[in-house]
């Protein structure tokens, strides 16, 4: 089978034509700059794969889906997957939503997370793509174009809302970064590594991340209920109020605890190691 990538001259795109060719398949791939066109990627691939910005991924879709048959596969590589998915299906292709849960500088798919989403698709050629992905040593996880965008609303939108809006908190407060790392623990610079890890990327994916996920505003209305909770018990300076909080949230956590414990461990021991 011959793969097609529109945007396959992106970092990701590059990164899935080099899985592709790993298997063996055909790669084709075009970008702003190449000579094939999208047009020649829907007409010549029996997989095509879209990979471009969130925002320009409903665009190109609807661009290339009239020139798709029934014969062949369409996928994407967006962080979201209702509005992609929903304008796939006005193809004659199968349609199944890829989210890769990694960046495109990932070694290889070792160990890597791919979130499928099928939407419209012979079983056996769902397997026939996602075996690609598992047999260079990723996990899939399947599940529906809408329960995507609502875990993401939690494990991208929250976390990322977070970091950016502790990022804003350390600069209002006119706090030194460099200074900070001095009396840090290893756990702080994990934390701070993990916001300029982000501020050293492009802004326009994380914008879209937390602008275009519908999920996105209800995580945030939590978000910020918790804190005026957790502020008002802060500012009350009752030790049982407290003790209650962290119990509570204890619990909810309690299946993962041990794991987080030696997963943070092991962090720490490279860290302090090195």
């Amino acid at each position: 089978m011959r793969a097609g990538i529109i945007g396959g001259t992106g970092q990701m795109g590059q990164l899935f034509a080099g899985v592709f060719e790993e298997a063996g398949r055909e790669v084709i791939v075009s970008g702003r700059e190449t000579g094939i066109t999208a047009r020649d990627i829907a007409e010549m691939a029996d997989i095509v794969m879209i990979s471009v910005p969130i925002r320009a991924t409903a665009r190109v879709i609807h661009e290339v889906a009239p020139l798709l048959t029934e014969d062949q596969v369409f996928c994407d590589l967006t962080s979201l997957k209702v509005e992609p998915v929903r304008a796939m299906l006005t193809s004659r292709a199968e349609v199944i939503g890829l989210h890769p849960m990694f960046g495109p500088g990932a070694a290889s798919l070792k160990g890597q997370t791919i979130v499928a989403t099928p939407a419209r698709c012979d079983p056996a050629t769902l397997e026939g793509l996602l075996s690609i992905f598992r047999d260079q040593g990723a996990t899939i996880t399947l599940t529906t174009p809408e329960e995507h965008d609502r875990m993401m609303a939690v494990i991208q939108g929250l976390t990322h809302f977070c970091t950016l809006a502790k990022a804003e908190a350390i600069r209002q407060n006119d706090t030194d970064v460099e200074e900070t790392l001095s009396f840090t623990s290893p756990i702080y610079r994990i934390e701070m590594g993990l916001t300029g890890r982000i501020l050293a990327q492009d802004a326009a994916l994380y914008g879209d991340m937390l602008q275009m996920n519908p999920a996105v505003p209800a995580v945030l209305d939590a978000l910020e209920e918790a804190v005026r909770t957790l502020r008002e018990i802060v500012e009350s300076g009752d030790d049982e109020r407290f003790r209650a909080f962290f119990a509570e949230n204890a619990a909810h956590y309690a299946s993962y605890l041990a794991a987080a414990t030696e997963e943070t461990d092991d962090l720490i021991n490279h860290m302090v190691s090195r």
